[in-house]
């Protein structure tokens, strides 16, 4: 069975959260605070995907994904009652794969989980065996999609599932220019409503981690009012 850790401070919306993900066949771990998260998912490795507060007592969420993202690429949503978009770009940028504001609708809310497990179990990060190798290369960057591994000049790279997705969609279509809303389309599976932001932000990781210069791609680049392409090598 599918376990997911659930941290807020506020025990409510622990249990609420508990109930819809159970319905549907999920096993939900509680935590109340980032310390308690981080100590539960050390006891746990089983746990696929993190729901967590941003605002909390001890350690919040902000800091606790931090911790987490030290060593592991579990799936990470984050639940804040603030809306604005400098939050979320904050949660995105430590490492977040998602966001979901409260008020929440519990549908959307487990939507979103399933999504996130999608991407996360294609990876092939939770067990399973491959059944084809499949070699992308541009130039120096070389993607195995039979294991998952992407390296650039023979270096290895940690990417999160969001980020890997979005550079093999994109390293499989080489020249080809894709949208903000063409690549949230493809990689969230969703229509793309207020999605700059949130494509921004993943690709600017991606070129942190891939390119010796980020600010002179050789590999991800911007075309200027279309969209982002990788350069055909």
């Amino acid at each position: 069975m599918t376990q997911i850790l659930v941290c807020d401070d506020d025990k409510e919306i622990v249990d609420a959260i508990e109930i819809y993900l159970m319905q549907e066949g999920y096993e939900v771990i509680k935590a109340y605070d980032g310390e308690e998260t981080i100590a539960k998912l050390k006891a746990n490795p089983q746990i696929q995907l993190l729901i967590i507060d941003i605002m909390m007592p001890r350690l919040d969420g902000i800091h606790a994904t931090l911790k987490i993202r030290e060593t592991s690429s579990i799936p990470i949503i984050f639940l804040s009652a603030k809306s604005e978009d400098a939050d979320k770009i904050l949660g995105l940028n430590i490492g977040a794969d998602d966001y979901v504001t409260k008020p929440f609708n519990p549908l959307e809310l487990v939507a979103r989980v399933k999504s996130n497990l999608r991407r996360y179990t294609s990876l092939g990060s939770i067990g399973g065996e491959a059944c084809n190798d499949v070699i992308f290369r541009a130039g120096g960057l070389v993607i195995n999609d039979d294991t998952k591994e992407v390296t650039v000049d023979e270096e290895p790279v940690k990417l999160t599932p969001i980020e890997y997705n979005i550079l093999l969609l994109l390293v499989k279509n080489q020249g080809r220019v894709f949208s903000i809303d063409q690549i949230y389309e493809n990689i969230w599976n969703e229509d793309a409503i207020g999605a700059d932001n949130t494509v921004a932000v993943h690709i600017r990781h991606i070129r942190e981690k891939i390119e010796i210069n980020p600010k002179e791609p050789r590999y991800l680049k911007v075309v200027w009012g279309v969209g982002y392409k990788v350069e055909k090598q």
